[in-house]
């Protein structure tokens, strides 16, 4: 009997290894390079990660389960941002990541902030997904009210690498002035904002869709104001730049703080042409699934932004061949 026991275990354990690499190997990971905590895409590529995922043993799609991708562990990850993404799709470091419109533009044609490299000629579109806006942020007794006033002032650019820097360089420029007429800084997130409340830097940029946290919890606790992108060297900027364009934030988007006239660009998800077509066409589809709405509506302020109607907007770089199937078949290319 004993015999027969420790036989029937062993048989048990010989099943066991058989079946758990056949669970494994249907197990695939995705990343998505997103940007700091403080800022607008962390959060999103969390709700989008958590749309397309769907673990083996999830319950059904319509049933109170995952609507993703079957075997598909999808993880939002923090980077520098949207240079950085890019960098990290073409190396193959991240299967896909955000950035914005004109920085993936650029990087694709090797033009623009990207004269000169390699074009990043295996760049794909997945989505477009919300509107960008430069926030310029000062605290509301510094003098400075507008670009032309950073002049000689201490001004976080973030870190080379973000989107960010690239378009705060081209906000100076196109105000005539440039990175080496400021004293510049390269903080980010709660970091810049930590410093602009105890007057270690005088003025910050930020390119984030609102709200973006760092701002929420800055103007809780300090008197923050937003700095006008307008006028001429708005007008230099929209005209020389297809991707940017005239946007207003709007009053008590961020507590006690006045609305303001500014520029955004859009945010778009990018991955590379090496990637599986299947993959991307069955991430594609479940990103637009009716059941991933109701993750979009409540995850972010910016998930009700993201919609199918609005995901071919703006996009520059050619489609991923997956995406673009998902897309002809839901008839909004043809």
């Amino acid at each position: 009997m004993i015999k027969t026991l420790k036989s029937a275990a062993l048989a048990l354990v010989a099943c066991a290894a058989l079946v758990v690499p056949a669970v494994a190997q249907d197990i695939k990971f995705f990343t998505i390079g997103t940007g700091g905590t403080a800022f607008t895409y962390y959060p999103v590529g969390g709700v989008i990660a958590n749309a397309i995922s769907k673990p083996p043993g999830s319950r059904e799609c319509g049933k109170g389960g995952s609507c993703g991708v079957d075997g598909l562990i999808a993880s939002a990850v923090s980077s520098r941002g949207s240079v950085d993404n890019v960098n990290a799709i073409i190396s193959g470091l991240r299967n896909s990541g955000f950035a914005q419109s004109d920085v993936a533009y650029w990087a694709y044609t090797g033009t623009g902030t990207m004269d000169g490299k390699e074009p990043a000629k295996d760049l794909r579109t997945i989505a477009a997904l919300f509107e960008e806006h430069i926030h310029l942020v000062a605290l509301k007794d510094s003098g400075i009210n507008s670009v032309a006033d950073l002049k000689g002032k201490r001004v976080s650019v973030d870190e080379p690498g973000s989107g960010t820097y690239v378009d705060a360089g081209l906000i100076l420029e196109a105000n005539g002035l440039g990175l080496s007429d400021i004293q510049e800084e390269n903080l980010k997130g709660a970091a810049a904002t930590e410093a602009l409340r105890n007057g270690k830097v005088d003025a910050l940029f930020i390119v984030a869709g609102y709200p973006t946290g760092a701002l929420v919890e800055l103007a809780s606790a300090a008197d923050m104001k937003l700095v006008p992108i307008d006028g001429d060297g708005a007008k230099a900027l929209t005209d020389k730049y297809g991707f940017f364009a005239s946007s207003d934030i709007p009053a008590d988007t961020y507590e006690g703080v006045d609305g303001v006239t500014t520029v955004a660009v859009g945010a778009q998800w990018f991955t590379s042409a090496k990637e599986d077509e299947d993959l991307i066409y069955n991430i594609t589809k479940a990103l637009w699934n009716k059941e991933s709405r109701k993750l979009l509506d409540v995850g972010h302020a910016k998930g009700k932004t993201i919609t199918p109607d609005s995901a071919l907007n703006g996009v520059g770089v050619p489609l991923h061949a997956g995406a673009e199937r998902f897309y002809k078949e839901a008839g909004l290319i043809k």
